[in-house]
C-alpha cells in the first residue's frame, strides 16, 4: 500500500500549488507587483494602534486588562460588560475620557490601509479597534467594518428609546467629567403621566461583552471573503471569536499575510484551518509571516512595492493637518469645568476618585505618547524618561 503523501511532498510534484515564491513579505509583494491581488481584505487589531500610544488589551503588564485592577472591578473585563455598565457606568466613562478619539493620531499602519484604498486595491478593512483611527486617517466608510463598534456614534441604552447621538455630543460631556444621560428620556419622563421607564445612559456604540456584533460585520463577512484575493492580518492575537475565524473564510487558494510581533492563528480546529506557515498541513502553500511591529511590516511592504516615499509623505502631511485641527479645536472648544455643564437632570458628575484612577491607568499605559518613525516619543507628560 502506497503511503499517503504529505502536503509538502505533494507540492514538490505540483509546484503550481505553491502560491507564494517565499513565505514572507517579499512573496506577498511579488503578487501585488504583478497585479494578482486587487481585492484585499485587511484584518486589524490593537497592535496597529499601539504606536499611537493606545494600549492593547492583552499584552502582559502593558495591556489594558492588566491595568484595570486599579478600578477595583469585580473582574477586569467588567468595564466592558453591558450588565456591569448598567449598574455602574462611571468606571467606563472615566476610562473613556482618557481613551477618547481626538487624543491620538493614526499610525503608519493606518495610512498604509488608506493607501491600499487610494490605489484601488482594498476591498475592506475589518477592524477590532474602537478608536476610530481608521476614520481619522481618511478611510471612507464604505471600506470599513468596525467589528466591535466604535466611538463614532452613540445611542441611549434604554431599549424603549435608543436615541442616536453624535460623537461630538458625547465627547463634550465625557471630557467635562460627566456621565451623559439621554435628554430624550428625561423629557419623556417629565412630560408623561405614565409609569416611569428607565432613563438611559448615552453609550458610544462600542460592542460590550453581552451585546451582539453590528449587522454590517455579518453582511460583509458573507459577501467579501469569498471574493478576496489577498488577506492581510496585522496587530491582532486572533483570540476573540467570531473575528478570529475570519482567516478561514477565504478560499484555500487565497494568499494570507500575518504582520505581528508574535505568531498566532496557527492552532485551528482542524488540519485545514488556521495559518500554515511551515507548509505542512494544507494543500496550497499560501501563508506568509512578518514578525515585528505593524508599522515596520507595512513600511517594508511599501518599500518593496515602491510606495515607501508616498506612504511617509502621506503620514507626515496628515499629521501636520491633524495638529493644526487640534490647535483650532482647543481654541474653539476648551475643556470646561463640570460647573458649567448641563444640570443633574441630564448628566451625572464622574466620581473624582475614579477620574484620578483613570488618569493614573492611562499614565501607566503611556497613553498620550506618539511614536514617530525614528522611535522617539512625543509625550503629553513632562517626564522625559522613555516608556518601558
Amino acid at each position: 500500500v502506497r503511503a499517503a503523501r504529505s502536503p509538502l511532498q505533494t507540492r514538490l510534484l505540483h509546484p503550481h500549488w505553491n502560491l507564494l515564491r517565499s513565505a514572507d513579505v517579499d512573496g506577498i509583494a511579488e503578487l501585488l507587483a504583478v497585479g494578482q491581488a486587487r481585492r484585499i481584505i485587511v484584518m486589524s487589531g490593537a497592535g496597529i494602534s499601539t504606536a499611537a500610544g493606545i494600549p492593547d488589551f492583552r499584552s502582559p503588564d502593558t495591556g489594558l486588562y492588566a491595568n484595570l485592577q486599579k478600578f477595583n472591578l469585580p473582574y477586569a473585563e467588567a468595564i466592558f460588560d453591558i450588565d456591569y455598565f448598567q449598574e455602574n457606568p462611571q468606571p467606563f466613562y472615566a476610562l473613556a475620557r482618557e481613551l477618547y478619539p481626538g487624543n491620538f493620531r493614526p499610525t503608519l499602519s493606518h495610512y498604509f490601509i488608506r493607501l491600499l484604498a487610494t490605489k484601488g486595491l482594498l476591498l475592506r478593512n475589518f477592524t477590532q479597534n474602537i478608536d476610530t483611527l481608521e476614520r481619522v486617517a481618511g478611510l471612507a466608510d464604505e471600506y470599513l467594518v468596525e467589528a466591535h463598534g466604535s466611538f463614532h456614534t452613540a445611542h441611549c441604552t434604554n431599549s424603549a428609546c435608543r436615541q442616536e447621538y453624535s460623537q461630538d455630543w458625547v465627547r463634550d460631556r465625557i471630557m467635562t467629567g460627566m456621565v451623559p444621560i439621554c435628554p430624550a428620556c428625561v423629557t419623556d419622563v417629565s412630560d408623561s403621566a405614565a409609569p416611569l421607564s428607565p432613563i438611559g445612559y448615552v453609550k458610544p456604540d462600542i460592542t460590550f461583552f453581552g451585546e451582539a456584533l453590528p449587522p454590517r460585520f455579518f453582511e460583509k463577512r458573507a459577501s467579501d471573503f469569498t471574493v478576496c484575493d489577498l488577506l492581510i492580518v496585522m496587530g491582532t492575537s486572533l483570540q476573540v471569536q467570531p473575528f478570529a475565524s475570519l482567516i478561514d473564510q477565504v478560499s484555500p487558494r487565497t494568499p494570507r499575510l500575518l504582520i505581528n510581533r508574535e505568531v498566532c492563528g496557527v492552532h485551528g480546529s482542524g488540519p485545514r484551518t488556521g495559518f500554515d506557515f511551515d507548509g505542512v498541513k494544507q494543500k496550497h502553500r499560501r501563508d506568509a509571516l512578518y514578525l515585528g511591529s505593524c508599522d515596520d511590516g507595512c513600511l517594508r511592504l511599501a518599500e518593496l512595492l515602491g510606495w515607501k516615499d508616498e506612504l511617509l509623505a502621506l503620514h507626515a502631511s496628515e499629521h501636520t493637518r491633524l495638529a493644526a485641527e487640534e490647535r483650532t479645536y482647543a481654541k474653539a472648544k476648551p475643556v470646561t469645568s463640570t460647573a458649567s455643564s448641563p444640570g443633574p437632570s441630564e448628566n451625572l458628575p464622574l466620581d473624582p476618585a475614579l477620574e484620578d484612577l483613570a488618569h493614573n491607568v492611562a499614565k501607566s499605559l503611556h497613553i498620550g505618547e506618539r511614536a514617530d518613525l525614528t522611535g522617539n516619543q512625543e509625550r503629553n507628560s513632562p517626564d522625559p524618561s522613555p516608556p518601558r
